[in-house]
């Protein structure tokens, strides 16, 4: 492989670590467990603050909890890998807004500031999620606008 193609198979593959990243918030933002399936191994480990599960099938079953909110949205902003070959490990930033509703109609949102430390590996062609450690740097609460109606 000369240069020029290493540089493109390293972008492509970049691009698809990105994808990924995108596609895990949106499948949480979504409560999709078909999105999730899509970009993760089935060994799968998700860390977060408040503990550790282990394989693909148990971190489904965590994605309804998000039904504790009324809403959640997830972006990702800043993110680097390694790439050697058919692995890759690195760091996703995201900003994780999280609303929830009062019976008398008070928003509120809870937003954090998370920084992702990824594994993936390459399987059948596509790069899927092998372990993300969910990193919380800060969180902030702050009032949200009632609904209007219109």
């Amino acid at each position: 492989m000369n240069v020029l193609d290493a540089e493109v198979r390293r972008l492509l593959d970049e691009q698809a670590i990105r994808r990924a990243a995108t596609l895990y918030a949106i499948g949480a933002d979504r409560r999709d467990p078909a999105i999730w399936t899509a970009i993760m191994a089935e060994e799968m480990v998700l860390v977060t603050p408040r503990g550790r599960i282990e394989g693909r099938a148990r971190v489904l079953e965590a994605l309804p909890k998000l039904a504790a909110f009324t809403a959640t949205q997830h972006r990702v902003t800043n993110q680097v890998h390694r790439i050697d070959g058919d692995d890759a490990t690195g760091e996703t930033y995201c900003v994780a807004d999280h609303m929830t509703e009062a019976a008398d109609g008070a928003r509120a949102i809870l937003s954090w500031a998370i920084r992702y430390q990824d594994r993936l590996r390459r399987i059948d062609g596509r790069w899927l999620f092998t372990r993300r450690e969910l990193i919380l740097d800060w969180e902030e609460r702050r009032d949200a606008l009632p609904r209007t109606t219109a």
